[in-house]
């Protein structure tokens, strides 16, 4: 009978353990899924000073052993600023005097003292550095105010200065002496109020997806954080609060835009994500809140890739810009791979970046940006993600941005012949999302009209282009100027309309004539759109059509204005217009500008077709022109100077003007490259298509392009290359689509609110235990009640003195956190804060509307979001939809959360190993031979280490280790 149950015992014990078995693997698949904090320490309101916002004290040594090593090219850089600031203290060095601080436009000083506080901690060691930034700090603080004179209502520069002022606090907060500690944090309170006062009535508060908003944002955020360290709890709950009502909204926003892009172009794009970066990490590491698997984030990575031309060291530069970027963009690349990519592509882009910028002349960094991403490039930067390039790199790729309305193509190459960058844009006002969002009426509980965004940096561009063969820029942006249609590579009609600005010549309904902003909000500027409709490429060629004449005014009456694009060669391109009159238009002739920033324009005229070239070095980059009748007429080249005010002093340009006849015209357009010698060039058309033909050296091309509303065969284009043929068929032609709302939109900016006061609850508690029987506990106390009822606040404080004199009089028994019940006994002070908050701002916001009725309108009301969900500890409801409760987990050391994790994790990988260890044993070892006794003592410590097993799982899972 024993010979024959003695494996009972093993079979009944593996089918008790099933579950657990199970238990296991999916304890082990929840591992390999992605962190989404990924791996930023949550610090849940335990914080044991300064550094907190981005690192904690315990980090700096490793920071600094990193500098030696991982970081030693980023720590360089910061290196060189910091000896250079030292070097030149008068240069850099904020005056004294408040008249010369507010005369100009002075982010640079805020920009600076970033990266020289990051200086001082890497090396605390350099004779003078910690000097030099503290009398940095003493001639900011001693500044009455950090606006510029003549632009009394931009808080941007305030921004600036506070974002710098409140780290250099951070970073340096222990080389202080305790009256500049109580100073400077006076100064940042002071600031942040102003922030916090202003968020209501200035456009930045309400106008989402707008660069100023996350940079004041992200200033007030920063600010908000350090104060609430000091004590000042409940001004610093409004403040983040109000930052975080505003940007949530943003982020929900930003799901729309599905391309990765940002509407207001590639170089304010990196203004925008300089802070929108750090709030991401801001508000994961103090309040759990995720934005990395953001779709929009996802495809972010494309928006600074797809738009480098050759050589890595300029941009597309749609919208206002410069040649590249503002701000970075090797901390925003660092911070994707970290983050998002985790492949080593955004580090590799990084390091191409660095190593191709130009240090002196067109396109160098602006010295008061060049600095100021250094510490958060060093901070977010993961050396264990080897560069990598993508893997399509070394090869010319097309790319449209479905949401901006812009295709690439060429771009992120080395330098070298026949790597040219070709681009295009043809889209809705704002991008496809936001003019969506207005048009539609979509989200309408926030969004009421164009009032809620800014289409101010946009450019009156519709079916514009670019063109760089061999990578030098030959048809190119006119960057940073007036938004006239002429400064664009696009078209202008004529005769005038009313508004115009050029008259006989109508430019696109959104210039502006006396602004340096587009117009937007109103009338028929609201309503431009371009189109893209096709975007091929085929056996090398690429072909794109663009629609535009919904940005002209309709009593132009033009039917159809018809770019297409057809890239021959690498270094050769065909541009055909396409003009379709209504019977009755009144136009009659079209007005083409093409510019280049830096090299001018020369005419030229070859058996009889007109032309222009610009020469670079010892090279010729052409074009030519003619229209479907044959005829050529001659340019116009000249330099288009811009007013002061702007960046750049001017354009380089060519003018082609051309009549236009009943019921279309076409006009073609060759570029190339001197790689291509052109030997013949003619064209002619009827109703349906116009025929190119076109003889270089080496090849000849026939091009048959179907320009009618209706063709007798569904292409866009056909090319008949020597013997070969190139077709771009209709059924590829690009499909206009928009997401749907986000669903229930209202509810996930308010769950992620909820995550806000639990911190600051955690640290209240915090800070009162910090301080029992100590000198200061009252000057705390009072702190902590600043805005309460001042009759209650004293009663409040008089019994928390007694509990904790009581507190310190009391020997041995059972230890109690004296810190948790002195929070418990005071009133609930950031539900009171926030009501009377409330009232005020109910009371204010009419008063606002009549003292600035384009900004604080009646609207003003959307964004006050004070509710709380934790009023009855209950949950509360929006639109039917209960608020995810949030629960503070971390502990009470600094490294709280984080630390109890990574044991809990450690454990728990050790007992799985010691458990299938002795279950291997027990299978294996103990069959045979054993006494009953042995393997019953065997099964008993297996069952004890699965209670262990299961123990530390629930604990992992509590703590999302």
């Amino acid at each position: 009978m024993r010979t024959h149950t003695r494996g009972a015992p093993t079979v009944f014990f593996l089918s008790l353990l099933w579950p657990l078995l199970s238990l296991v693997v999916v304890v082990a698949a929840a591992a390999v899924e992605v962190d989404p904090s990924r791996g930023i320490p949550f610090m849940g309101g335990n914080y044991n000073g300064h550094p907190m916002l981005y690192f904690s004290q315990g980090d700096v040594e490793e920071m600094q052993y990193a500098a030696t090593g991982t970081h030693r090219d980023m720590a360089r850089r910061i290196r060189e600023a910091g000896e250079t600031m030292l070097e030149h203290p008068e240069e850099y060095l904020p005056p004294w005097s408040p008249a010369e601080f507010s005369a100009r436009w002075n982010e640079v000083y805020g920009n600076n003292l970033g990266v020289l506080s990051m200086f001082c901690l890497l090396y605390p060691h350099r004779a003078g550095a910690v000097d030099l930034a503290k009398d940095y700090m003493e001639r900011m603080a001693a500044q009455p105010s950090w606006l510029v004179k003549d632009a009394p209502w931009d808080e941007v520069p305030l921004a600036h200065s506070l974002v710098g002022f409140a780290t250099a606090y951070d970073f340096l907060y222990e080389y202080l002496n305790k009256g500049q500690q109580e100073r400077f944090i006076q100064v940042i309170g002071n600031a942040s109020r102003l922030m916090y006062e202003k968020s209501y009535v200035r456009g930045w508060g309400f106008q989402y997806l707008h660069n100023h908003q996350p940079t004041n944002c992200v200033a007030l955020l920063t600010g908000s954080l350090v104060y609430m360290t000091q004590g000042y709890l409940q001004e610093a709950y409004l403040w983040t609060k109000q930052v975080l009502s505003i940007m949530e909204k943003s982020m929900v926003l930003l799901q729309d835009v599905t391309d990765g892009s940002l509407y207001e172009g590639v170089a304010y794009g990196t203004y925008t994500t300089r802070s929108l970066f750090q709030y991401m990490f801001l508000v994961q590491r103090h309040f759990a809140i995720s934005h990395f698997d953001h779709p929009w984030l996802l495809k972010h990575f494309a928006f600074l890739y797809r738009t480098i031309l050759p050589g890595f060291q300029r941009t597309v530069a749609i919208a206002d810009s410069n040649y590249n970027w503002f701000y970075g963009p090797e901390s925003q690349l660092v911070f994707l791979d970290r983050y998002v990519l985790r492949n080593g592509s955004g580090n590799w882009l990084a390091d191409q970046i660095h190593q191709n910028r130009v240090m002196e002349g067109p396109g160098q960094a602006g010295k008061g940006q060049r600095w100021c991403t250094l510490h958060t490039e060093f901070i977010w930067y993961d050396p264990s993600l080897f560069p990598k390039p993508p893997s399509d790199f070394g090869t010319s790729q097309l790319h449209y941005f479905e949401d901006w309305g812009v295709v690439t193509y060429g771009s992120a190459l080395p330098t070298g012949t026949n790597h040219s960058f070709l681009s295009f844009k043809s889209g809705k006002l704002g991008g496809r999302a936001i003019f969506n969002i207005v048009h539609r009426n979509k989200y309408k509980e926030w969004i009421k009209g164009w009032r809620n965004f800014n289409a101010g940096h946009e450019h009156p561009d519709q079916n514009t282009f670019t063109f760089a063969p061999n990578g030098v820029p030959f048809i190119t942006e006119a960057l940073y100027g007036p938004k006239y249609t002429l400064l664009n590579n696009a078209v202008l009609f004529s005769p005038a309309m009313s508004g115009s600005c050029f008259k006989p010549w109508a430019g696109q309904v959104t210039e502006a004539c006396d602004s340096k902003w587009l117009k937007y909000k109103v009338g028929l500027a609201a309503d431009t759109q371009g189109r893209v409709e096709a975007a091929m490429e085929r056996q090398g060629m690429v072909f794109i059509r663009g629609e535009g004449h919904s940005a002209y005014n309709p009593e132009l009456k033009i039917r159809n204005f018809q770019r297409n694009l057809l890239l021959l060669h690498p270094q050769l391109l065909l541009l055909v217009d396409h003009i379709h009159l209504d019977p009755d238009s009144p136009t009659r002739a079209m007005s083409a500008f093409f510019h280049n920033t830096e090299l001018p324009f020369q005419g030229t005229k070859i058996d009889g077709v007109h032309g222009a070239f610009v020469s670079h070095r010892e090279d010729k980059y052409k074009m030519f022109w003619m229209d479907d009748t044959g005829y050529s007429n001659k340019g116009l080249v000249g330099y288009w100077n811009y007013p002061r005010g702007y960046p750049y002093n001017g354009s380089n340009y060519v003018n082609v003007t051309m009549p236009l006849r009943y019921p279309h015209t076409r006009v073609a357009y060759i570029f190339f490259g001197p790689g291509v010698d052109i030997q013949s060039f003619s064209l002619r058309g009827d109703d349906t298509r116009v025929d190119i033909y076109l003889a270089t050296k080496d090849h000849t091309y026939t091009i048959y392009l179907l320009t009618g509303e209706a063709t007798s065969k569904p292409l866009f284009a056909m090319v008949l290359l020597d013997n070969k043929k190139i077709v771009f068929e209709k059924a590829s032609a690009v499909m206009d689509s928009s997401p749907e709302e986000v669903e229930e939109y209202v509810s996930v900016m308010e769950d992620n609110l909820q995550h806000v006061k639990p911190v600051f609850q955690q640290m209240e508690r915090h800070i009162l235990g910090r301080v029992l029987n100590n000198a200061s506990f009252r000057k705390t106390a009072e702190r902590l009640l600043q805005f309460s009822d001042k009759k209650k606040t004293e009663e409040v404080i008089e019994k928390m003195f007694a509990m904790s004199k009581k507190q310190g009089k009391s020997k041995g028994g059972r230890k109690v956190n004296l810190g948790e019940k002195l929070s418990e006994s005071l009133p609930d002070i950031f539900a009171q804060i926030e009501l009377n908050e409330k009232k005020e701002r109910q009371r204010t916001s009419k008063r606002t509307y009549e003292d600035s009725p384009e900004e604080g309108d009646a609207e003003s009301r959307a964004f006050m979001d004070y509710t709380d969900g934790r009023k009855n500890r209950k949950g509360a409801f929006v639109k039917g939809r209960k608020f995810k409760e949030v629960h503070m987990v971390a502990t009470a050391g600094s490294e709280g959360l984080s630390s109890t994790a990574s044991y809990i994790r450690l454990f728990l990988l050790l007992n799985t190993a010691t458990f299938f260890l002795l279950l291997a044993v027990i299978l294996t070892r103990f069959q045979r031979g054993r006494s009953l006794h042995t393997q019953r003592c065997f099964y008993t410590i297996l069952l004890i280490d699965c209670f262990i097993l299961l123990y530390l799982y629930s604990s992992c899972s509590h703590t999302q280790c």
